[in-house]
């Protein structure tokens, strides 16, 4: 394929900026925009910038939104749609989408609607009714923010005890803490099983025949304890349209073609014996699973997306195997604290003992005269990614990666990926939902 021109939109915070690096070394010209001013140096060194991606619309082959996020609100498929209407080829997605992940009760509701069973879920505006119906309904609960307040992914908790106990002291506890900004948020029965994501690539009209399975790792330290972050690390495999995608995305095709739906949706789902269970859609790329996908996808990233965003039917060839990636942090993350970033974090190098790159991602990265160096202020500068034919081989790769990394402070889980060896894989296989 000719060099094509992409544009990359960061309404608001960075999270795009690998995969723009990629297309534009793939030889394709490159902008991009970000919008959050204490982002804004993400990037420098690796891709070109634009401080106006309004103006480079009609520039640009392809457009690509990163998240469903303006600021504080969802918008970006107001965007995509009004794009969409002009013309213009677009990656991103549409009120209706970016609403899957705003309200979790409606993502539920249209989950339903396409014959998915869904589990016992209610919707609260008001933390005393919620306790009164814990009370009332005594079992062990998830509690999910909804609209803004869930990027911060702390307050997300998973009840332990079987009479809800610890779950009603949560939520008296955010009432206080957070009642001001936590406008409403999910009650969800806790389902024991495997968590297990089903993730799809939709060109506007169908999903291709690659499906993506990954498994995530939110959870800040190894043995999945400590605060829940955004991620700490995925492993995952490709496969066709088996049983797990057909009783799940698979159900939503058409709906997602009526809104005309152009990009990646990953499904989240508790999964065990009995049935199929969805948690939460991403209607958008995951973080730091694209940089995985891009690892595992061995033919050409940028024909892939302009095809996609074209309503084309891409040839992409994947790894067929395993993959991991872990996500490398430093201080705070995943806590706020200024003084404590900029004392051993800000602007910090990032050396190698290998000339090497392969496997190496970027999330908070710049690049100063050939240094690279930590940027913006989340402390989420790399991201290490490995395959194999297995999982174990997958995660040997990728932490002899990490293993040529240094950057004092820095910190990372060295368990993904074991989930899969102890257990997921067999039990995932035994109960017939992998297939070929």
């Amino acid at each position: 394929m000719d060099a094509k021109r992409f544009l990359f939109v960061s309404a608001d915070a960075a999270l795009i900026t690998d995969l723009a690096w990629q297309i534009h070394r793939e030889g394709h010209e490159v902008r991009y925009y970000i919008e959050a001013e204490s982002d804004r140096e993400i990037g420098d060194g690796f891709v070109p910038k634009t401080d106006d991606w309004r103006g480079d619309v009609d520039w640009a082959d392809v457009i690509v939104f990163d998240d469903v996020w303006v600021g504080d609100d969802v918008g970006t498929g107001a965007l995509a749609r009004e794009l969409r209407e002009r013309g213009k080829a677009v990656v991103g997605g549409t009120p209706n989408t970016d609403r899957l992940e705003e309200d979790r009760g409606y993502a539920m509701d249209v989950l339903e609607d396409h014959g998915v069973d869904t589990i016992d879920h209610h919707v609260f505006y008001d933390f005393d009714a919620a306790v009164q119906y814990v009370q009332a309904n005594p079992a062990p609960y998830v509690i999910k923010p909804l609209g803004e307040v869930q990027n911060v992914k702390r307050l997300l908790y998973v009840g332990n005890e079987d009479d809800g106990s610890d779950v009603v002291d949560v939520l008296r506890a955010y009432k206080k803490a957070w009642g001001h900004r936590m406008k409403g948020f999910q009650l969800q029965r806790k389902v024991e099983g495997v968590e297990v994501a089903v993730c799809g690539f939709f060109n506007g009209d169908a999903f291709i025949d690659n499906v993506n399975f990954n498994f995530e790792h939110k959870k800040l330290f190894p043995g999945n304890i400590g605060p829940s972050t955004g991620e700490m690390g995925t492993s995952m495999f490709w496969a066709g349209q088996n049983k797990l995608f057909e009783e799940t995305l698979g159900k939503i095709e058409d709906w997602l073609a009526n809104e005309g739906y152009v990009g990646s949706i990953d499904l989240n789902c508790i999964v065990n014996e009995n049935g199929i269970y969805p948690l939460e859609f991403t209607p958008r790329f995951g973080y730091p699973t694209i940089a995985l996908q891009e690892e595992s996808i061995e033919s050409s990233t940028g024909e892939f997306f302009y095809d996609l965003a074209h309503g084309n039917n891409p040839e992409v060839e994947v790894h067929n195997g395993y993959q991991i990636a872990v996500r490398i942090v430093l201080p705070p993350f995943p806590f706020d604290d200024e003084k404590t970033y900029d004392e051993n974090s800000r602007n910090a190098a990032v050396v190698f003992e290998t000339e090497s790159r392969e496997g190496i991602h970027l999330e908070d990265a710049k690049k100063i005269d050939g240094q690279w160096r930590v940027a913006g202020d989340n402390g989420m500068p790399l991201v290490a990614t490995g395959k194999g034919d297995t999982m174990h081989a997958a995660r040997e790769r990728a932490y002899e990666r990490i293993d040529d990394i240094v950057m004092p402070n820095m910190y990372y889980r060295d368990d993904i990926g074991e989930r899969w060896i102890d257990g997921d894989g067999d039990r995932l296989q035994a109960w017939g939902y992998l297939g070929p």
